[in-house]
């Protein structure tokens, strides 16, 4: 702790010298216990104990207490942890590159140290695809078996290795971690299984010394039941009468040992047997160094198919695995299916007990839910019967199987056509393999409950948990998660790091709900949901606000990430009508997140009633939008603008308003949001500037002796103008009409200056005067009126509204005029409300005015009477 090692002991504690960071002395790995200190998925330290017993619970709570507050090297510990593993451990980042391989692994691979890291997987392993699939799959966010892949050793016999790779977090990096583990043993043992029971005729598997590793039943029934220990020429079958028999099996041996390949007819010694018999047999070297196949015919050919009639012969070529029985329970025929399925030659199973040869092969029978079952009893069972079992395989395989049990005829232990009642008669089983529409459909039911990308839970996967076992009498809360702005986040870094964060996120909320006893899932694109028992909607935001609050990484970067987070908690079991109480907790979870998110900003809320009002009405308005737009629901109001030292008029600030049907006369701030959501600013402005270019037209058609060069101010997003392709589309219009005044808000003038620059240029090039709107906000920088082609500045109405009486308003007020003035640019007072706040403007020395002093915002007809008064 603290960058070096205390070894504490009952007489005190001292540091011990050479040791540092959170590599354990080798000492610790020989012997002892050793117990990683984490807190948040961040490692904090490592205990060590001399007894083999992990570190007492108290010990170690105090200990990470202590360490909680010291995670600044995470990464570098994380990385360190991996290279200390005792699996053979790789960790790999998002594009395959090693950071860091265990000792295990190099030790494994039998390479030197730093042999791999640095380097890219797709290089080092650039001949194994099946295992490069698995480390890309992994990097998509989907765990994968590593298939089993053979690594050449030199002097030595191949090494086979087996694994899995997973998306692994650590320290807060994203990468691989790639496991593996050793499974030579079962490779070589299966090559010698498959060179003994891939082979006709007596087998024997066996060294170049003697050494019987195994032998075929067929040899065993040949020498008298059981295997001797010593080498094949010492066995009774081999050894007893003279010698010469001895030297011949030695000779031929030692021939196919060092040419491959020898034949010789050797004398044989059958149990029981009066002479020797003289069999060929043919000794040939095997795929395993070292290891020889001895092969031999049989005295006795008895095929499993020779007692086979008609029926046997149309069994055989079925698709169905088959065996047929006599009534002791004794194969007569199994079709070349049933004996694949088995892992055995046809042959040996003629005529023995089929029963035991499934319990001597180890062949588990299990119910289709797990449950151990015994192969059904045919001789207990009215026939025929269906069943479903699943057969555990001796090569550790389940295989799903539909059993059906028939009478079938036969005649002195022959299968034969003909019906069952007519004269003995055995049992047909036929097994069909229904594995692989097992796995399609247990599948599919996962895929239907679960998202692809972060493994969680979807949406109807976790309505169907959480309905399941909350009813609403024990309390609970769920939290949904939004990710604010997700469409600017997938736009700046690319689909593939966002999946990448969001399987972080994913990864994150897994943990909590492990820990919390709860349920996780993605509902959406941008959303993920929890569900925390035991917690108040308060405490559940709480702990997932904390969760969250971390920077996440994506391509080597830190990217932190906003959310809206909503909650809502149990409150009441399900009543019948109404959504069931898991439901109706997730449902109000996600309106809260919805209201938070409709402000832009990262935030959090308990679910409220009026949110739901809120969001309908929010909704309704998106609905009926795009018929505002074409059904000219939009009008405009103009509230015009004088110049305070002769009061003449000088132009007037066209207001947006919508005539809503049902809801009356709105403001925009009552629709904006909802128009951006919709994706109709384009529409909208195109609509608000046609509109005041036809209206400016009217007014200096009716007045053109004093309104010849009357103008009009339109408010227009610059960002929607910043895309391109809604300026060019106004450029049409500007060039015939000449473009209206145009006003900015001074947030979008802050971020993309030379787009903005850009645009301002552009507009300006068309005849319009431009101005900065609601000056003096928070908002504001006074660097923009500087790097812009700007002509005036718009007071934010909280700078006159104290006007006159707040000497600290007349000030403030008095300052800002000054500034603009020595820029060169002209401002304009908006919100002036009564006489005496005119007159201290004028004063000021403030340019122009607007408000309900002057005149309120006026439809178009007023507006010409209004001017008409005008001097």
């Amino acid at each position: 702790m603290g960058g070096e090692v205390l070894m504490i002991r009952e007489g005190g504690a001292h540091a011990v010298p050479g040791v540092g960071g959170l590599v354990p002395p080798d000492a610790w790995l020989d012997g002892g216990e050793m117990t990683w200190l984490t807190h948040d998925g961040a490692l904090l330290g490592l205990i060590w104990t001399e007894e083999a017993r992990p570190a007492p619970e108290s010990m170690t709570q105090v200990m990470t207490l202590l360490l909680s507050a010291q995670v600044d090297s995470v990464s570098r510990e994380a990385e360190m942890l991996v290279s200390q593993l005792p699996v053979a451990t790789a960790w790999l980042d998002g594009h395959l590159g090693f950071r860091t391989v265990s000792r295990t692994l190099l030790d494994l691979l039998g390479l030197p140290e730093g042999a791999l890291s640095g380097q890219l997987a797709t290089e080092v392993w650039a001949d194994r695809p099946g295992l490069l699939a698995a480390l890309a799959q992994a990097a998509a966010g989907r765990a994968a078996a590593v298939p089993d892949e053979q690594f050449p050793r030199a002097g030595a016999e191949p090494l086979w290795v087996r694994g899995e790779v997973r998306p692994y977090f650590g320290g807060g990096s994203a990468g691989v971690l790639l496991t593996l583990q050793d499974v030579s043993g079962e490779h070589h043992q299966a090559a010698r299984v498959r060179a003994l029971l891939d082979t006709p005729g007596l087998q024997v598997l066996l060294g170049a010394d003697g050494r019987v590793w195994q032998a075929s039943q067929g040899v065993l029934d040949l020498c008298g039941g059981a295997a001797p220990d010593g080498p094949l020429w010492s066995w009774p079958c081999f050894a007893e009468g003279q010698a010469g028999r001895v030297n011949a099996l030695r000779d031929l041996l030692e021939l196919a040992a060092g040419q491959g390949r020898a034949a010789a007819e050797l004398p044989v010694w059958q149990a029981g047997g009066m002479a020797p018999l003289s069999l060929p047999f043919t000794a040939r070297r095997t795929a395993v160094p070292g290891m020889l196949l001895l092969e031999g015919q049989r005295p006795v050919e008895r095929g499993a198919h020779g007692a086979a009639g008609l029926l046997g012969q149309v069994l055989a070529v079925t698709e169905d695995t088959t065996v047929v029985v006599d009534q002791a329970g004794r194969v007569q025929f199994i079709s070349d299916q049933a004996a694949r399925l088995l892992g055995v030659e046809s042959g040996r199973l003629a005529g023995l007990g089929f029963t035991r040869v499934l319990a001597d092969l180890g062949v588990q029978v299990y119910t289709p839910d797990g449950q151990v079952t015994p192969f059904p009893d045919w001789r207990a069972q009215p026939l025929p019967m269906d069943a479903e079992v699943v057969l555990g395989l001796p090569a550790g395989t389940a295989r799903h199987m539909q059993v059906r049990l028939s009478p079938v005829a036969l005649d002195d232990g022959r299968l034969e056509g003909r019906r069952a009642d007519t004269g003995r008669t055995g049992v047909l089983i036929s097994m069909r393999d229904m594995t692989a529409l097992r796995h399609a459909q247990a599948q599919l039911r996962h895929d239907a409950r679960h998202d692809a990308l972060t493994g969680l839970l979807n949406r109807s996967g976790l309505r169907e948990v959480v309905d399941r076992f909350v009813d609403g009498s024990a309390p609970g809360a769920a939290v949904v998660i939004g990710v604010v702005k997700f469409g600017d986040v997938v736009a700046a870094l690319g689909r593939t790091a966002v999946d990448h964060l969001l399987i972080q996120v994913a990864a994150r909320l897994n943990d909590l709900q492990g820990a919390a006893h709860g349920y996780a899932g993605r509902l959406a694109d941008d959303a993920l949901a929890v569900y925390l028992p035991g917690m108040t909607p308060a405490q559940a935001l709480g702990r997932v606000e904390e969760l969250l609050r971390p920077a996440f990484r994506a391509n080597r970067r830190l990217v932190p990430l906003a959310f809206a987070l909503g909650g809502s908690g149990t409150r009441r079991p399900g009543t019948p009508g109404q959504d069931p109480a898991g439901s109706a907790v997730l449902h109000e979870a996600e309106l809260a997140m919805q209201y938070v998110r409709r402000g832009g900003v990262a935030g959090a809320e308990v679910f409220a009633p009026f949110m739901r009002e809120e969001l309908s009405r929010s909704f309704e308005l998106e609905d009926a939008l795009t018929e505002a737009v074409s059904g000219e629901q939009f009008h405009l109001l103009y509230q015009p603008v004088v110049q305070l030292s002769d009061g003449r008029a000088l132009g007037a600030e066209a207001l947006l308003r919508w005539e809503h049907p049902a809801l009356g006369e709105l403001k925009p701030g009552a629709f904006l949001p909802q128009v951006s959501r919709a994706g109709l600013v384009t529409q909208v402005n195109e609509w608000v500037v046609r509109s005041a270019i036809r209206d400016r037209g009217q007014v200096r058609r009716a007045l053109p002796q004093r309104r010849g060069a009357w103008q009009v101010a339109v408010n227009l997003n610059l960002r929607e103008l910043q895309g391109g392709a809604e300026f060019q589309g106004l450029l049409p219009l500007l060039a015939e009409e000449g473009a209206p005044d145009v006003e900015v808000t001074s947030a979008s003038l802050m971020g993309h200056p030379e787009e903005t620059r850009d645009v301002l240029n552009g507009l300006r090039a068309f005849g319009a005067k431009l101005s900065v709107d609601d000056f003096g906000d928070s908002a504001t920088s006074l660097a923009s009126l500087t790097q812009f082609p700007l002509d005036a500045v718009k007071l934010h109405p909280t700078l006159t509204a104290r006007l006159p009486e707040d000497p600290r308003s007349v000030s403030l007020v008095q300052g800002t005029v000054d500034l603009a003035h020595r820029l060169g640019l002209r401002v304009v007072a908006v919100g002036v409300e009564t006489p005496g706040q005119l007159k201290v403007l004028r004063e000021l020395g403030c340019d122009a005015a607007q408000g309900f002093a002057i005149a309120p915002p006026l439809a178009l007809p007023e507006l010409l009477a209004w001017l008409g008064r005008q001097p």
